[in-house]
């Protein structure tokens, strides 16, 4: 049997202030780091010392796969994802690989994700109980999406909106708003960060009825408080019930 082994690990936002101490020790300490072009640039520069493999968007097969046979041939691989390894990430997938290959030396490194990070940015939006819902519709049909919004709304839960947009989903968001104003009040108060953890971080609060027509991109993390959020010197405060 192999002695080799796949790390799927969650590097956080991106900084290196953010990553964890575990997912550190094990990039530090694996033979070859694996990811998605964009993720695997976040941390050359602090382990350039390793071998890299990397890919596109789309190639989360085959980045499995590669990993999977890396391990095989007897290295120790780290698959790195951007926040957490299990949330949207590749944890799933290399998982469900590894077994019909069947190789079972898997370990999963959780990470910061951007509904926390960006959370932090914003203040405190998801002090009580909340979700996170993705508005990319390349792997979850857009019905199902909608679908989650209304009852995310009707259940009065915070939200953490990931993938709120991108070139070819551009008019998402929007979509989205539209779809929770008919459920939330306009005055409910949102906000959003792009860049989390990284050059270039942006901030705003504002109300979902401002938000319908915010433009964001695929590298912003949208915040939707619930009918108790407020906006407090600038930052979004959910109470979590306290006598204050």
């Amino acid at each position: 049997m192999s002695d080799g082994k796949i790390y799927v690990v969650g590097i956080g936002p991106g900084n290196a202030e953010d990553m964890t101490l575990r997912a550190r020790r094990v990039l530090e300490n694996c033979d070859i780091i694996a990811g998605y072009k964009t993720y695997v640039d976040l941390v050359r520069d602090l382990f350039s010392d390793k071998e890299f493999y990397e890919n596109g968007m789309r190639g989360e097969k085959e980045r499995c796969e590669k990993c999977v046979e890396f391990a095989l041939s007897g290295k120790i691989v780290a698959l790195i994802c951007s926040g957490d390894s299990d949330v949207y990430g590749m944890a799933s997938p290399l998982l469900e690989i590894a077994d019909l290959k069947g190789f079972k030396n898997v370990e999963v490194i959780p990470g910061v994700t951007a509904a926390l990070s960006g959370s932090a940015v914003l203040g405190a939006p998801l002090s009580h109980d909340f979700c996170i819902i993705s508005l990319s519709d390349l792997l979850t049909p857009w019905e199902v999406i909608e679908k989650r919004l209304i009852k995310a709304a009707e259940g009065d839960f915070c939200m953490a909106i990931y993938n709120p947009s991108s070139k070819k989903r551009s008019d998402y968001l929007k979509r989205a708003c539209e779809i929770l104003l008919t459920v939330l009040s306009p005055e409910t108060s949102c906000g959003y960060v792009r860049n989390i953890g990284r050059d270039g971080e942006e901030k705003k609060v504002c109300t979902l009825g401002q938000l319908l027509n915010e433009n964001v991109d695929m590298f912003t993390t949208v915040f939707v408080g619930n009918s108790r959020t407020k906006i407090t010197n600038g930052l979004m405060v959910t109470p979590r019930g306290y006598d204050i």
